[in-house]
């Protein structure tokens, strides 16, 4: 039985053979219509989500499955003071499966400690995203054709958001990957990721503040939200919320065939008016998603499809 925490838990080869699996699914959708007939997955979201929770639930049912769980800690037994060993050891006797978001970093792999199912990260804390990453690298590799050899520029939160901090990891073990970060001074990468994963390695980044002077170098700019839940200061998050906004202005400083993507939810750092762009990814970035959770269910099932 096996978990996903981080991305970095699939090896090059077997994160290659995930996201074959999750071509052939968006190819095929009919072939896989049943394969998880009589399996539940449980959703077990102590924060809020629409994208991860729903995706998650569209994955299973696609694959014949069905869905039980909670969308927020309050509708659970966490708010009487359960704990997350508690609850899982519950739910392994209720479903096949578990996705689990949670507020704090680290709580999902305490679960997988004692569970009895596989449970895959949904998200916890400003740590990691592993399926949001697993998304990401399907839809670079499906829009780019390849996961090496691109220049990938990251914008905006980049100290708390967790799926930057997943992505880097996961594109540092690919060829000719250079990252750009962009960011105010306050939201920078944080120094961990810069010297354990890039630094060791000897892997390319540079690190600068406006946008608009690395826009045409970019093949890919991941936009990020200013994320609110994770500021103790109002008046810092007010002051930073909106000091990136991509427009088309900007747009037109960017290469013909440069994709923009976005984790979603997306507040004002994109303009409603760049959705017309062909080089916006980011809602068939939402479609990717749901395919490779199929593909990651099914390889964590243990499900083969002939």
């Amino acid at each position: 039985m096996r978990h996903l925490m981080s991305p970095l838990d699939f090896s090059v080869e077997e994160l290659d053979q995930l996201l074959d699996l999750a071509v052939d699914i968006e190819n095929h959708p009919e072939k896989y219509a049943h394969a998880c007939d009589g399996k539940k997955l449980a959703t077990l979201f102590y924060e809020p989500s629409t994208r991860t929770r729903l995706s998650f639930e569209a994955a299973m049912i696609n694959l014949g499955g069905s869905v039980l769980g909670f969308s927020s800690a309050a509708s659970s037994s966490a708010s009487k003071g359960e704990s997350v060993s508690d609850t899982i050891r519950m739910i392994s006797c209720y479903a096949d499966i578990c996705a689990m978001r949670h507020h704090k970093e680290g709580a999902p792999m305490v679960a997988s400690a004692v569970s009895s199912i596989p449970v895959i990260n949904a998200g916890d804390g400003g740590h990691q995203h592993p399926t949001q990453t697993l998304t990401d690298l399907l839809t670079i590799r499906s829009l780019k054709g390849r996961l090496g050899n691109l220049t990938i520029g990251l914008c905006g939160d980049l100290k708390f958001g967790r799926t930057v901090h997943s992505l880097v990891k996961a594109l540092a073990r690919y060829e000719g990957v250079k990252f750009i970060f962009i960011s105010p001074e306050e939201l920078r990468i944080p120094s961990y990721i810069k010297e354990d994963v890039l630094e060791s390695h000897h892997l390319p980044y540079q690190e600068v503040e406006r946008l608009e002077d690395v826009m045409g170098d970019l093949d890919i700019l991941y936009m990020t939200r200013v994320q609110r839940e994770r500021f103790f200061n109002e008046e810092d998050y007010i002051r930073l919320k909106d000091f990136y906004i991509l427009d088309c202005k900007k747009m037109g400083l960017a290469k013909d065939d440069m994709i923009v993507m976005h984790p979603l939810p997306r507040v004002n750092e994109i303009s409603v008016e760049v959705d017309k762009d062909p080089r916006a990814a980011y809602f068939r970035q939402v479609q990717y998603g749901v395919y490779v959770r199929m593909a990651l269910i099914l390889t964590l099932l243990e499900v083969k499809v002939c």
